[in-house]
C-alpha cells in the first residue's frame, strides 16, 4: 500500500514542511503518493491535481508533488496562477534537487526540501494574507495501488 511507503516520522517531516511553507504564502501545496504509474507521469499528476480539487484555489496557486515510488516516476505540477509567475525553469530545478535526494534513497528529505523551496517562490508571488484560509489539506494523499 502506498501509505506504508513512509514511516510515521517521515510523513510528519513532509506534512510539517508543507505547514512551514504555507505559513508564509497563500499558496497551497499537496503531496500524493502512488505505488505505480502505468501512464505518462504528468497525465497521472494532472488527474490527481483535479481529483484533489487543487485547481479550485482562489488564486490558482496550488502545487502538487506526485510520486509513484515503485515505478520511480515523479512530477511537480503548478497551477496556472503560480506557473505565470515563477521562472521558466523553476520546476525543473526543483525536480533536479528532488532527483538528487531520491537517487540516495532520501525520498522524504527530497520532498520536504522541494516543498520548502517551492514555498519560498510562492511567498514571493503569493505572500501570506492576514485573512488567508488554508484551502487544501496539508496531509499526504495516497492512491489505492
Amino acid at each position: 500500500m502506498a501509505k506504508d511507503f513512509f514511516t510515521e516520522e517521515q510523513r510528519m517531516q513532509i506534512v510539517n514542511a508543507i505547514k512551514d511553507a504555507e505559513l508564509n504564502t497563500s499558496g497551497e501545496i499537496r503531496v500524493h503518493l502512488d505505488k505505480f504509474c502505468k501512464e505518462d507521469v504528468l497525465d497521472r499528476a494532472a488527474y490527481w491535481f483535479e481529483k484533489l480539487q487543487m485547481h479550485k484555489t482562489e488564486q490558482r496557486n496550488g502545487v502538487l508533488f506526485y510520486l509513484a515510488y515503485e515505478d520511480r516516476k515523479f512530477a511537480v505540477l503548478g497551477d496556472a496562477g503560480i506557473n505565470q509567475k515563477v521562472p521558466e525553469n523553476f520546476w525543473d530545478s526543483i525536480k533536479d534537487q528532488m532527483l538528487a535526494n531520491f537517487k540516495e534513497g532520501l525520498f522524504a528529505d527530497g520532498l520536504a526540501n522541494a516543498i520548502i523551496e517551492s514555498g519560498k517562490q510562492l511567498k514571493q508571488h503569493f505572500p501570506y494574507q492576514t485573512d488567508d484560509v488554508n484551502e487544501l489539506s496539508d496531509d499526504i494523499s495516497f492512491g489505492d495501488n
